[in-house]
């Protein structure tokens, strides 16, 4: 049976019936070239230390409006959130074109950082070859 740790706990997960385990081949983790900083960086940009960065993802696929996405994404960093998170796939859907998503969530970082007077962060997907692509 194959088995794997779960860092920190001390528990082994074993298998799920019905699926399958996948591995990583060796090979790929030793050639993939790693972004070229780290969680000291990002602590550094959003001028955060001694705490864990507290963060979350919102999912714009669940139908969201853009101006909705923005309006959620405002509340939570306001709401003492540090960042952020947009982590779906980089197009323009029927509902919620990418660019109005832009532009609200923008909105939304500036207007939290002018009013609790911290640095607040947001990523995005950012996975596609240019900006016209994305937008």
């Amino acid at each position: 049976m194959n088995s794997h740790r779960l860092p920190g706990k001390g528990r082994r997960m074993g298998p799920i019936m019905g699926h399958t385990m996948h591995y990583i081949p060796t090979a790929c983790i030793k050639t993939f070239q790693v972004p070229p900083h780290g969680i000291q960086v990002e602590r550094n940009k959003l001028n955060k230390y001694g705490r864990p960065l507290l963060g979350c993802t919102i999912k714009s696929k669940l139908g969201l409006s853009a101006e909705n996405y923005g309006r959620a994404d405002y509340e939570f960093l306001g709401g003492r959130l540090d960042f952020t998170k947009d982590d779906e796939n980089v197009n323009s859907q029927p509902f919620m074109r990418w660019r109005d998503r832009f532009l609200f969530y923008a909105e939304a970082i500036y207007k939290s950082q002018a009013e609790t007077g911290e640095i607040k962060g947001h990523y995005l997907n950012a996975t596609t070859g240019t900006c016209e692509e994305m937008i």
